[in-house]
């Protein structure tokens, strides 16, 4: 039975932001299902919970597969559902181990308003389960780029040295029992557009490999 691929996009974005990455995995011959979820307004558990029963529905035995980006790894940890027949997982800037830039503005009324319930539990990753499927991460190390606003915002908070995608820290995108790891000169915004990144993405999909050639690429 042919896999479905899942695409959940981040915090405050919709199915849009994942178009690119969808038509060039359809392109390569997968079909792909990217839903829009009300990402600011529910918590994390109640929006893996309604994206489960939609996608029990969408996929009802098929393997799936899953290419994430930032909150959307976080929602698919949370898709523990035995209706659901997952295989593998790509995450593109997941802040695995909590964002540290939520932490330091989860007590901001206005941050706490624009991103909602979900945008504040990315202060805290201590209840988190590990994801349903092998999985993989791909983490940005483009700190300033036009395109991503809070990297010339807020996310001037971090400190020198630490490397990070202008959002996710590269540390805390990391998540004990990945597969595979890879850092490439993106932006965390847009991560899920550059040519490299859409290659491993489908590298992975199909073998469990970055690297079609051989091992895990590593960093």
């Amino acid at each position: 039975m042919k896999p479905l691929v899942v695409l959940l996009h981040g915090l405050a974005r919709n199915s849009g932001s994942m178009e690119k990455l969808g038509g060039f995995l359809r392109r390569e011959g997968f079909d792909t299902w990217s839903p829009t979820y009300p990402s600011r307004k529910h918590s994390i558990p109640e929006l893996a919970s309604s994206l489960a029963d939609q996608l029990a529905k969408k996929a009802r035995e098929r393997p799936l597969y899953a290419v994430t980006h930032s909150l959307g790894g976080i929602i698919v940890r949370h898709l523990h559902d035995p209706r659901l027949a997952w295989s593998r997982i790509v995450m593109l800037a997941p802040p695995n181990q909590g964002s540290r830039l939520a932490a330091g503005l989860v007590g901001n009324p206005v941050f706490r308003w624009f991103y909602g319930p979900a945008g504040a539990e990315l202060a805290n990753a201590a209840s988190w389960p590990e994801p349903p499927a092998p999985f993989a991460v791909i983490a940005g190390t483009k700190s300033l780029a036009l395109s991503n606003p809070t990297s010339w915002t807020v996310g001037r908070r971090f400190p020198p040295g630490v490397r990070n995608d202008g959002t996710v820290a590269v540390e805390e995108t990391k998540l004990t029992g990945m597969t595979a790891f890879v850092e490439v000169d993106a932006t965390h915004t847009w991560i899920m557009n550059a040519i490299d990144v859409r290659e491993m993405v489908v590298a992975y999909l199909r073998t469990g490999r970055f690297d079609l050639r051989g091992d895990p690429v590593t960093s």
